[in-house]
């Protein structure tokens, strides 16, 4: 079922009125040809059947916004009072329409008077409430359904996974090296250089080798 939020207020207040024309506990007393609703108006109102109207307004409000009493909704339908020269000041809305209105809605049970914590004042009835419901549906009209639609599956061909972009600040990944494997040491042989000192030092030990020697063995 549509809420009274789902569709426009100004057209819903109108079939609102015009359901309300037929009830009974709801007819616009003799004074309401020529009154006007507040002392900021010039003219009364130029529909005859503004009464439904106002009738209607005041319940949708008192849905959105109870519990609320007369002085609160002489508030909302007040404005402003031109005065001339000077600059316009705000007045208030008349108060008996308001409160002759609030009677008869709660007589017709469509709203009623209670306490919630320390306010007082008029909430929506449930026949009020089912009144306001049925009208919003009726103007938003039955919802229609979707058909279900099947999603085709594609196969997709996975490439290569992207590696996941660093975070700025992020501490950086040290590479690690391919460990070296271990040689063995090579051995270098250094020879000797061959030099004139150390050939007269080779001949000069030969010498003595000789001198040395026993005299046999140097015949033998």
């Amino acid at each position: 079922m549509a809420s009274t939020f789902d569709v426009d207020k100004n057209k819903l207040i109108e079939k609102i009125a015009e359901e309300l024309k037929k009830n009974d506990n709801i007819t616009p007393p003799e004074w309401a040809t020529w009154v006007k609703t507040g002392i900021n108006r010039q003219r009364p109102p130029a529909k005859d059947d503004w009464w439904y109207s106002r009738a209607a307004a005041v319940l949708c409000s008192i849905e959105k916004l109870g519990p609320i009493g007369v002085s609160k909704l002489r508030t909302k339908y007040g404005g402003r009072q031109r005065r001339g020269h000077k600059p316009p000041h705000f007045k208030r809305s008349g108060g008996n329409i308001i409160r002759k209105v609030l009677q008869q809605l709660e007589k017709a049970e469509l709203i009623k008077h209670t306490k919630v914590k320390n306010h007082k004042g008029r909430v929506i009835a449930p026949k009020g409430k089912s009144l306001l419901d049925k009208t919003a549906t009726i103007m938003r009209g039955p919802a229609v359904k979707k058909p279900k639609v099947k999603a085709e599956v594609k196969e997709v061909k996975k490439g290569p996974k992207k590696q996941p972009a660093k975070k700025a600040g992020a501490p950086k990944e040290k590479a690690v090296k391919p460990k070296r494997e271990k040689k063995a040491p090579v051995k270098i042989e250094v020879k000797p250089e061959i030099t004139n000192e150390s050939i007269k030092k080779a001949d000069e030990l030969v010498k003595k080798v000789e001198k040395e020697q026993p005299k046999d063995k140097q015949n033998g």
